[in-house]
């Protein structure tokens, strides 16, 4: 015996070389089943965790109306009373850049969300917005036409180094007009304002701020501060003038004063209303629990978590509803099923073939059709109810409502989803052989205690299978509520749909989706603590 370690050919460490090898194996699997997993991330499971993702996220609001966002944080929402001009005024500022950027109106949609009415506000706002302090320019150009003219706001906002540099690009036009960049005048609220103007005038209308008259607003900001009391340093001998000159005619009161809040209130007087701005206030973080509360019939307020009205509440409902008839459905299936697959294991072939057949025929129709054919048969002047009359079961004045309610929806789904079940539970009952029940008879057993002590036992993994296909299939089923359970017989799946097609409040519809995937998850793992997963059979 030695110490020394075991060597291969090649003199490596035997050892060494074993786990060389076997890396090498990993890696070609890994590399035959690369593709199929690239695929799976990229077309399942990325769609959803960005759905997922849908439902937290919330940067819309802060990102549209960040100034807004930041001055409600002072307001108490409590007092009941709408908030202060600086909350005003930095809708105002957020708006029109929201208006030239176009987002003001998906702002509204997820605001509406929450309290409607939100967008039509915002709507309106943001056509408004640029007529905002228009009689403030006004007032300016009457003191000093010059105020009407860009190049008097660039020469009293703009660096020396911006003013070289667009003068040079001026000349040529040669590639892009360079960033503005303003000076420190003095003017904090006067350079915030002409800052957005030029940026958006750059950005978004490919314009120069050299060229384009300033909005209302920095017009509005200038008089501000000069109000407040600012001292401009730094200006050139013509700004220093005008600036002088607009200073002397606030003192006089030639230049109105101006109030966003008054301007607003007279627009839409929903901008007095606290709720409004509770609203913003409440759902402007970037993350939200706000649609997993709204898919619980819960809200959000400035006091934390609410109770939905009672007008509003829904989704628990459907919820409920969802999960009692898929339910009712599986269970259904596995009483229709299960003679049809007993019936499929023990005829002989050729009988049975014929049989599977009609089991399978459905699959040759479109789900659609089928679900449309049950519309024909279940309404009231239909062909069921024409057949129970001629029959004389029913009178012709009393003729059954199967249509538009859950019993529409329980016979149309139970017939299609009837087929996940008898397919599970023939395999299963195809590998059980018949001796057992024979020796079961010989020993003194009836035909009721053989099939209950013997042969249902051995189903039971086959009903296992069939109840988890149904039911999870059910639980997602859309189409067939939607055309046959009308207002009482829909799932939670068409809401889930509605939202995500028509509504586009994809953050509820995915919230709503994590919720049943949730609940799906969970039964599951109630099933396998119950039943036993590994139970679970389709055959073999």
């Amino acid at each position: 015996m030695t110490d020394q370690p075991m060597l291969a050919a090649d003199g490596t460490p035997l050892r060494t070389s074993l786990n060389r090898a076997l890396r090498r194996q990993k890696l070609r699997a890994l590399a035959l089943i690369a593709p199929l997993l690239a695929f799976i991330l990229i077309t399942f499971v990325a769609p959803i965790a960005d759905m997922l993702f849908r439902s937290v996220e919330n940067q819309i609001v802060g990102n549209t109306i960040p100034r807004t966002s930041a001055a409600l944080r002072g307001w108490d929402a409590g007092t009941g009373i709408a908030p202060d001009e600086p909350v005003y005024a930095a809708m105002a500022a957020d708006l029109m850049i929201a208006a030239e950027e176009k987002a003001h109106t998906r702002l509204g949609e997820r605001l509406n969300y929450e309290n409607s009415g939100l967008s039509s506000l915002l709507r309106s706002a943001g056509r408004d917005v640029e007529d905002w302090g228009e009689e403030v320019t006004d007032a300016l150009v009457a003191l000093d036409p010059a105020w009407e003219d860009p190049l008097t706001w660039v020469a009293l906002l703009a660096s020396p180094d911006w003013l070289a540099a667009q003068s040079a690009w001026a000349a040529t036009e040669d590639g892009a007009e360079p960033g503005f960049a303003g000076i420190d005048a003095g003017l904090p609220r006067t350079q915030a304002a002409y800052a957005d103007f030029a940026r958006v005038t750059q950005e978004i209308n490919e314009d120069s701020p050299a060229e384009e008259e300033p909005w209302h607003q920095v017009s509005v900001a200038l008089i501000a501060d000069l109000r407040d009391g600012a001292a401009p340093t730094g200006l050139g001998p013509d700004s220093a003038t005008r600036i002088t000159s607009l200073q002397a005619a606030i003192a006089a009161g030639t230049i109105p004063e101006f109030r966003y809040t008054d301007t607003m209130i007279a627009s839409d007087e929903s901008w007095a209303d606290p709720a409004v701005w509770e609203t913003m206030q409440t759902h402007a973080a970037r993350y939200t629990p706000g649609y997993y509360l709204n898919a619980i019939d819960l809200g959000l307020d400035h006091t934390g978590v609410v109770q939905r009205p009672d007008d509003e509440q829904v989704y628990l409902m459907l919820f409920a509803r969802t999960a009692f008839l898929s339910l009712t459905i599986t269970s259904l299936c596995i009483l229709l099923g299960y003679p049809v697959a007993w019936l499929l294991a023990n005829l002989p072939n050729r009988s049975a073939n014929m049989l599977m057949i009609l089991v399978l025929l459905p699959f040759w129709t479109s789900l659609l059709v089928r679900t449309s054919a049950w519309k024909v048969l279940l309404q009231q002047q239909g062909v069921i109810n024409d057949l129970l009359v001629w029959t004389g079961l029913i009178a012709d004045d009393n003729r059954l409502v199967m249509i538009n309610n859950q019993t529409g929806t329980i016979i149309a789904m139970t017939h299609i989803l009837l087929p996940f079940m008898i397919l599970p539970l023939y395999s299963v009952m195809k590998t059980i052989p018949p001796t057992y029940l024979r020796a079961a008879k010989s020993l003194g057993a009836n035909d009721w205690t053989a099939f209950w002590r013997v042969y249902f036992p051995q189903s039971v993994p086959g009903i296992g299978a069939g109840s988890i296909l149904v039911f999870i299939l059910a639980i997602g089923y859309y189409i067939t509520p939607e055309l046959v359970g009308g207002a009482k017989g829909v799932f939670i799946s068409n809401r889930i749909a509605y939202h995500i097609s028509t509504s586009l409040n994809w953050g509820l519809a995915a919230a709503l989706g994590a919720i049943l995937l949730a609940a799906v998850l969970a039964l599951y793992w109630v099933y396998d603590r119950i039943v036993g997963i590994d139970n679970v059979k389709l055959g073999g």
